[in-house]
């Protein structure tokens, strides 16, 4: 993996760019090790959906404890989710290739946005065996389920985020004038295929619809905030 490489695949958007740094390099502050977000232990996942909770509070003039903590947590998960997907799929379309999503090497800084800034090894792709597409799924997307689970947020809620994720870094890379935009729609489409996301949304005439909501219309105050686009809730569902 070479910086040159990754600006091929930031040209796809902000959401797809990260650094490259040295295999086996310390990571310097601020920077943290993804892991950090996947172990309960560390607190980094709580103090995370700590800060967006208090930033969506603060965006509806209440207090923090005003918003429930699943709220947050769900907007939370589905904002990691979006960053960390997006390079996979932008490095699978412009190099051809899939890079992995090793905790302990992939680092992140805990800004608050969902670009916040990403790193990944410049050995991300190995010297051995193509990393299959399907391997986001248990390196990235079940731990960041578990780690939300305990905050009272659903499967069905999470992986909803996940798919939402997915069809999200397609159409952002649609407005792009990356040549390679059109092959980000087909392996995004590759990965909603996985069983894990197999009852998260629907796909009917074309249109992706989620099969369930993120919450984060529970954010504003009385419950009155807009519903995301592709919510289930727009088409007259359930959470």
């Amino acid at each position: 993996m070479t910086p040159e490489e990754a600006a091929r695949v930031a040209a796809l958007g902000p959401f797809f760019a990260f650094e490259v740094h040295p295999k086996g390099s310390v990571a310097p502050e601020p920077w943290r090790v993804l892991s950090d977000l996947f172990e309960p232990g560390s607190g980094a996942f709580a103090e995370r959906v700590a800060a967006v909770r208090a930033f969506l509070a603060a965006g509806g003039g209440r207090a923090p404890e005003e918003i429930e903590e699943r709220v947050a947590a769900s907007v939370t998960h589905l904002g990691l989710v979006s960053r960390l997907l997006s390079p996979v799929l932008g490095c699978a379309a412009a190099l051809g290739r899939i890079p992995s999503l090793d905790p302990e090497r992939v680092r992140w800084q805990a800004e608050l946005g969902g670009t916040f800034p990403l790193s990944l090894p410049e050995d991300a792709f190995g010297s051995g065996e193509d990393v299959p597409l399907s391997a986001v799924v248990d390196g990235a997307l079940r731990p960041l389920e578990a780690v939300a689970l305990p905050m009272s947020v659903s499967p069905h809620i999470l992986r909803g985020n996940a798919a939402s994720a997915l069809n999200g870094a397609a159409r952002a890379a649609a407005h792009s004038s990356s040549p390679h935009a059109d092959r980000v729609r087909a392996v995004a489409s590759e990965l909603l295929d996985d069983p894990y996301l197999a009852d998260a949304f629907s796909d009917e005439d074309g249109t992706f619809r989620r099969r369930s909501c993120c919450l984060i219309y529970r954010a504003a105050p009385d419950g009155a905030g807009g519903l995301c686009g592709d919510c289930v809730l727009a088409g007259g569902g359930g959470a």
